[in-house]
């Protein structure tokens, strides 16, 4: 009897073990579906290179001899089979199929969508796993098990050990004797750098623009002549990948936390989105860049690739092991009860403040920031701002072509907000202008003045900083990384205090207006 198999947009693994030989009985499905295009409002580009790449990746199954029903948004709304199960019920109907096989989803809505299939599915449903993550979903769970916080290096020294990555012969050590090498990557950007142009794979995305328009979908961003120039296919993955261990690799882990106007990359990957929807995979990622590593160290110091393997192995596996610890908890978490609205100009780069212009602007073209921007730039002032953690999820969900929910929600509600309670972070990632000036260039020319806290140009920043201090004292007043900053606050007599305050109060009442 056939058996119908479902790939989601996010599953475009051409090594999977369903695919290595072709069965007559063996239909593969994807579908570009309404209610995975509106759950919420994604960036143009997001929702074309998902469609792209499904299409690319059915071509390449069909090539290969598999039986692939792929079906457009066009069909899917003319059908009116809204979502995914719709799609699924209705086509083992007409396949006569006894067997609906699936493959584990990663965002915590589709699972639970799709455990409920045998509700209205007289077959067999079966669900295996992706054959991704170098995790299980429980894995984190069990190593914290009865812990408040999860520690982050934990689980990383313990993935470095499982995996044998950057290890001595023995097992136990690692190579040079170090773990981390984080504080060697926090360096500020010289004036005479250059930065390597990335390999870019143009393609024209009009026909789906159209079709997105056609059927009413609402989306944001920009898509500057209809052109998508991200890796859509394994292939092109493949080339990212080395044009990115050859080309920046050798300054990545040194400038990873600079930010400047000059270039949205500088010397950053950029391949979230390919390993996100599985094209390529990151042990493909880590060995890719391990490898270079070794055959040219003259050139690449450790620190360069050691945090580059710590944020594949480390932080996207560990973000993942909180989301499937923590859900569906973790998704309505607000533990610094903040209410207030994202401002506009969040979805249109019109601000004064010229690191939030710059990186807002950017997202909205590029559907790109890399992660300092999006954690000290329009986190961080989501986060002194007392933005509600709804607010700031949807944006960043939305805005983001490697948005989805299980790495997206970890980071903003998590790191980036603490609304989690300080389960991922120890303390706020919350800063002045004075941490923005140190890491970029952006203060130079803007509107607002970095150094000045109470005038009409003091930077927003400076006196949202010590409102959030002074709110969540109670929080954070014995939080031995903060004491610093409290004993600092405290040293400000009370006259000064109080026009700091009355300033936050008046930018937080025209946060639009920035």
């Amino acid at each position: 009897m056939p058996t119908l198999n479902l790939i989601l947009g996010d599953q475009q693994n051409q090594n999977h073990p369903w695919f290595k030989k072709t069965d007559k009985n063996q239909t593969y499905a994807l579908y570009e579906t309404y209610s995975e295009a509106t759950y919420t409002r994604h960036h143009v580009q997001k929702v074309c290179a998902f469609y792209l790449s499904m299409q690319a990746f059915a071509a390449a199954l069909r090539a290969a001899g598999h039986q692939v029903i792929y079906r457009t948004l066009d069909e899917t709304r003319e059908l009116q089979l809204e979502t995914i199960t719709d799609n699924l019920l209705y086509d083992a109907r007409e396949l006569g199929a006894d067997t609906i096989r699936y493959q584990l989803p990663d965002e915590y809505r589709l699972d639970e969508s799709l455990k409920r299939l045998s509700e209205n599915f007289e077959g067999v449903v079966e669900a295996v796993d992706t054959h991704h993550f170098l995790s299980e979903r429980n894995y984190l769970t069990d190593l914290f098990a009865g812990k408040k916080t999860y520690l982050m290096e934990t689980f990383y020294r313990k993935m470095r050990k499982r995996h044998n990555v950057m290890m001595e012969a023995n097992g136990e050590d690692p190579l040079t004797g170090k773990w981390n090498y984080d504080h060697d990557n926090r360096g500020s950007l010289p004036k005479n750098i250059t930065f390597p142009e990335a390999a870019s794979f143009p393609k024209d995305a009009t026909a789906i623009v159209e079709m997105l328009k056609r059927n009413g979908i609402e989306t944001i961003g920009r898509i500057k002549d209809n052109v998508l120039s991200y890796p859509t296919t394994r292939t092109e993955c493949l080339e990212a990948l080395t044009d990115f261990v050859r080309n920046r690799l050798p300054l990545f882990g040194t400038y990873q936390d600079a930010m400047t106007v000059r270039h949205p990359l500088l010397y950053h990957a950029n391949l979230s989105f390919a390993m996100n929807v599985k094209m390529i995979s990151p042990q493909e990622v880590i060995d890719a860049a391990v490898a270079e590593w070794q055959s040219r160290q003259e050139e690449i110091e450790i620190n360069q690739v050691e945090g580059f393997v710590r944020q594949i192995l480390g932080w996207r596996e560990y973000m993942r092991g909180v989301y499937w610890a923590k859900m569906p908890q973790f998704a309505v978490s607000n533990d610094l009860d903040h209410q207030a609205k994202l401002p506009e100009w969040f979805w249109t780069g019109g601000t004064k403040m010229n690191c939030l212009s710059h990186a807002v602007n950017q997202s909205l073209d590029l559907a790109y920031a890399h992660h300092i921007q999006r954690l000290m730039i329009t986190g961080n002032f989501a986060l002194i701002l007392g933005v509600h953690p709804d607010e700031v999820d949807a944006w960043y969900l939305g805005v983001y072509i490697d948005a989805i929910e299980w790495v997206e929600i970890t980071n903003t509600r998590g790191m980036s907000q603490r609304a989690d309670g300080g389960l991922i972070a120890t303390k706020p990632y919350c800063s002045s202008a004075n941490y923005v000036n140190k890491m970029s260039d952006y203060c130079k020319g803007c509107h607002y003045n970095y150094k000045e806290k109470v005038s009409e140009k003091a930077c927003p920043f400076n006196s949202l900083y010590w409102d959030f201090l002074d709110r969540h004292r109670e929080k954070f007043g014995n939080n031995f990384r903060m004491a610093f900053m409290y004993k600092t606050w405290d040293r400000k007599d009370g006259e000064e205090k109080a026009a700091i305050l009355e300033r936050a109060d008046w930018v937080k009442a025209h946060a639009d207006e920035l």
